[in-house]
């Protein structure tokens, strides 16, 4: 068995990060989210990953994420010259995917569940396709699953007026090489693309065999900054543990589940978990409250935040109003004068400076 992760697609929910950069590969608890797939992936037992990029993003994933050797997998990166959806993705990557059976991961969802289980279903049951789907309060937003009772799929709907279920698509696929002859028989949508949820609708029309399965724990789409930092929340909340490597001097308090790492030094702080902060970071006279995540290279002097994400090489300085729910580009520089707000928020890009007087 084989996996594609895509990778590619402008992140135009997450601007202006990025435009500077690849929405797969912004921080969640300091790892790139792609990494959370690639991950999950491998756990499963599929190390032969595919990765579909971009001409504009492609160069930065490869140099992050590399070969696959530190995941214990082989990673060929395909390229989509263009984003003409996902079932044109699959197509591009015929030539690897060959007549193996795969897994389509979309990278920037996070999801909590053992991909294994759901690949038992599939292999067991010899399916076609199996679809992953969780309930979600507005299903219009989605691609939308009509199933039933005995978990079959009848229709998938893009983004219903009136949607048939509250059963959202997640972005996790199961496909045997018939998905292929599928896509060969499809057009493009009304938006141009060529539609995966088209691909899976011929399938079931015409008697393939279809099923779904739900999610039982929690599916974060990180696309946007509330989510992003959502699912930096849940994933301190559930998998951070305590590990301090760096220097904190007998003046700072560190309270609860924290991580520091190497050559980080906390002067005259306080640090409230989950917490968790990177390489090489400087923090002084500053308070870091639960559910943050601070990158490599950060500085933070007189620096009051939480639930934030800070990324790398980041400076913060001179802050005397409390800092929530945001997210700092790399080497962004933020020094605010002392003056009035009780709170800030910000979405800031990479290599921004921004003074508040």
């Amino acid at each position: 068995m084989k996996a594609i992760i895509l990778s590619g697609g402008k992140g135009t929910r997450l601007r202006p990060l990025t435009y500077t950069g690849a929405k797969q590969l912004v921080p969640v608890a300091n790892k790139p989210i792609l990494w959370y797939g690639i991950e999950a992936i491998v756990e499963a037992g599929i190390t032969d990953i595919g990765i579909i990029i971009s001409p504009e993003t492609g160069g930065e994933v490869k140099a992050k994420t590399g070969d696959g050797e530190r995941f214990g997998a082989k990673i060929t990166y395909i390229l989509q010259d263009q984003p003409a959806g996902l079932a044109h993705a699959v197509k591009i990557a015929q030539p690897f995917l060959g007549d193996s059976p795969f897994v389509m991961y979309l990278g920037d969802n996070l999801v909590q569940s053992e991909l294994s289980l759901f690949l038992e279903k599939f292999n067991t049951k010899s399916l076609d396709a199996l679809t992953l789907l969780c309930p979600v309060s507005n299903p219009s937003a989605f691609g939308v699953a009509k199933v039933d009772e005995e978990g079959r799929v009848l229709q998938l709907i893009e983004k219903p007026k009136d949607p048939p279920s509250n059963l959202a698509l997640v972005g996790i696929y199961m496909f045997s090489p018939t998905i292929h002859h599928a896509i060969a028989n499809i057009q493009p949508s009304p938006r141009g693309e060529l539609e995966i949820t088209d691909a899976i609708q011929y399938l079931i029309d015409d008697s393939s065999k279809v099923e779904a399965y739900q999610l039982k724990g929690w599916w974060l789409d990180t696309g946007k900054k509330d989510d992003l930092l959502e699912a930096n929340r849940i994933i301190l909340d559930t998998c951070l543990n305590s590990n301090i490597q760096g220097d904190v001097d007998e003046q700072s308090q560190v309270i609860g589940r924290v991580q520091i790492g190497k050559g980080s030094t906390v002067k005259n702080c306080t640090i409230r978990g989950p917490v968790t902060i990177g390489n090489d970071c400087h923090l002084e006279n500053s308070f870091v409250g639960p559910y943050s995540s601070i990158a490599d290279n950060v500085t933070l002097i007189e620096a009051d935040l939480e639930h934030s994400v800070i990324l790398q090489g980041a400076k913060v300085e001179g802050i005397h109003q409390r800092i929530v729910d945001s997210v700092l580009g790399q080497r962004a520089h933020l020094k605010v004068a002392p003056r009035r707000p009780k709170a800030l928020r910000f979405m800031i890009g990479d290599d921004s400076q921004i003074e508040l007087s």
